[in-house]
């Protein structure tokens, strides 16, 4: 071992020296140099080697070039890179082989490996470092695509490029993403001919000619659907010299892959960007013609929803007529449209339900779902989805909305956890009449669904949640009134945190027939501790008004 360590020392003496010579290092850090160099060649060669070894030994040769780089640039020196810089870049390629002859799996070695050879501009062994990697992972679709990009970017060889991209098909035959990057390449080599051609026709006569890429337009190779073919359209809708070769793809499209909802959704969509006519001048006309182009894309729904009857086409009509809306098109019948007449066709609501919360439109979604309401009006979900919005929006309309739930749905049926999770939104809001509100409501609720234990059980959770309703605690009150075997032990509890407004009543109850006159001290002890500023002055001003008999 001490004899490899030393011929490899030995090795590197003439590159130390036109260090000292040329006056980038000085004699102490030459020494230093050697030292550090032997340190970690013995790491090297040692029974047991880890990666760590190998890393950190690269990492350090790595930094003496960029510190070498930089004491070029300050003194102007740009002699001797052969002896010197290329030197330790052949090292630094010898110790990458070296270790993922190793750790041949370690994917991300390969990768440091490339990486390096990108910023050094080594390109010969760029292409020794992915022709080794490639023969070690074939298996891997991102490895090919990645060599072939560098044939062509790095190295300007589009042939090279299509080479790898056909030894990649014979590995991967059904990679989706092999078929699209070598079709973008190929269309990225016909744009490079036109551009070194005088005439067009001759670049499109080579374009013609160029049977690989007729192999890519036989798109039998592939039994895939629409998503596939339209992922090469989007690639050659990139170049401005392709329109014959969209057309094709179109017509395949419409030829094959009638039975894809994306290929009605293309088609459709597709009317918008159609031009009719002249420019047109006023905003009337402009609204005129858009009207016009969203009334053919409906059309082009509607036909492909007569012969494709699907959820998934379904969702892409409603998703359309939604992205419309937000443009907040004058258009009335496209609204008409958004909000009545898609819950009057879609008869299952929790299709409705998905593709509605989908839409990312919360004022819509609104909308739409207060108007499946009258539809619906048994369903649970429908009316979950519209509480949900409403108190997502802060609407003042959400109790009442709340309690039209109610009187159509059975409170009984297990899914009413759907309200109560609705509640607990609204509770949460940051409106305030939003939160009281629903705690109202709720409580209400709890009592009729599920009687006295529910709404004692409501009430104990929500008491302390603010803001306070003086209507909420009433209501509690009332409730506990309306059980006659109870006693005032109840109420105490009730008025525990209510509003300042009704500490006054709380004492009143002590001295009724049921009550217990002797806390009443205690009463007026826990109201002044709790109650702040004119609350204070207002409750001192009629608890005395109640000793003397005034009240």
């Amino acid at each position: 071992m001490a004899e490899i360590v030393q011929q490899r020392i030995e090795n590197r003496i003439p590159e130390l020296e036109q260090l000292e010579r040329v006056g980038l290092f000085s004699k102490k850090e030459v020494k230093s140099m050697l030292k550090r160099v032997t340190a970690l060649e013995y790491k090297l060669h040692r029974l047991i080697i880890t990666k760590v070894d190998f890393i950190a030994y690269i990492q350090y040769e790595i930094n003496v070039l960029e510190l070498i780089k930089k004491r070029r640039s300050r003194i102007g020196y740009q002699f001797k890179r052969e002896e010197i810089e290329f030197s330790i870049i052949s090292r630094i390629n010898s110790i990458f082989r070296r270790a993922t002859t190793k750790w041949k799996d370690d994917v991300q070695l390969w990768l440091s490996h490339i990486a390096f050879c990108k910023k050094w501009n080594t390109k010969v062994q760029l292409g020794k470092v992915f022709s080794s990697m490639l023969a070690i992972h074939p298996e891997k679709p991102a490895l090919w695509i990645m060599a072939a990009k560098s044939e062509l970017e790095d190295r300007n060889s589009s042939e090279s490029a299509r080479h790898l991209f056909l030894r990649a098909l014979r590995f991967h035959p059904e990679s989706k993403k092999v078929y699209q990057e070598y079709f973008r390449m190929e269309l990225l080599h016909a744009e490079k001919l036109r551009k070194q051609q005088k005439e067009l026709a001759q670049a499109e006569i080579d374009m013609s000619r160029d049977s690989v890429l007729e192999m890519l337009m036989d798109f039998s190779v592939l039994s895939t659907g629409a998503d596939f073919i339209l992922s090469l359209l989007t690639i050659a809708a990139i170049f401005d010299f392709t329109k014959e070769l969209q057309d094709t793809i179109i017509q395949d499209l419409q030829s094959k892959y009638t039975d894809d909802s994306l290929t009605w959704d293309f088609m459709a969509k597709r009317e918008l960007g159609a031009t009719v006519g002249e420019e047109l001048q006023s905003a009337k006309g402009r609204a005129s013609d858009i009207a016009r182009r969203e009334e053919r894309c409906c059309q082009v729904y509607e036909e492909g929803l007569n012969s494709l009857n699907t959820e998934a086409m379904w969702a892409c009509y409603v998703s359309f007529c939604l992205e419309r809306f937000k443009r907040k098109t004058n258009v009335q019948q496209l609204k008409e449209k958004v909000t009545f007449q898609i819950i009057t066709i879609i008869a299952d609501e929790h299709f409705l339900l998905q593709v509605l919360l989908s839409s990312g439109d919360s004022e819509q979604t609104a909308a739409v779902a207060m108007a499946a309401t009258q539809r619906y009006r048994q369903s649970v979900d429908v009316w979950y989805l519209a509480l949900q919005t409403m108190v997502h929006l802060g609407s003042g309309a959400t109790g009442k909305l709340f309690q039209d739930a109610l009187t159509h749905v059975n409170p009984k049926v297990l899914v009413t956890v759907h309200f109560f999770l609705c509640s607990q939104r609204g509770l949460l809001s940051v409106v305030p009449a939003v939160s009281m509100e629903i705690k109202e409501k709720y409580l209400d609720w709890s009592y009729r669904a599920g009687g006295y234990k529910k709404a004692r059980k409501t009430f104990t959770s929500l008491h302390e949640s603010r803001p306070f309703s003086k209507a909420f605690f009433t209501r509690m009150i009332q409730i506990e009134k309306d059980q006659v075997s109870e006693s005032n032990d109840s109420l105490r509890t009730v008025y525990g945190f209510f509003p300042p407004d009704l500490w006054l009543e709380y004492i009143r109850e002590e001295l009724g027939p049921s009550g217990h006159p002797e806390n009443c001290g205690k009463i007026h002890w826990r109201a002044m501790k709790l109650l702040e500023g004119e609350s204070v002055e207002r409750f001192t001003a009629q608890y005395t008004l109640l000793q003397t008999g005034h009240i």
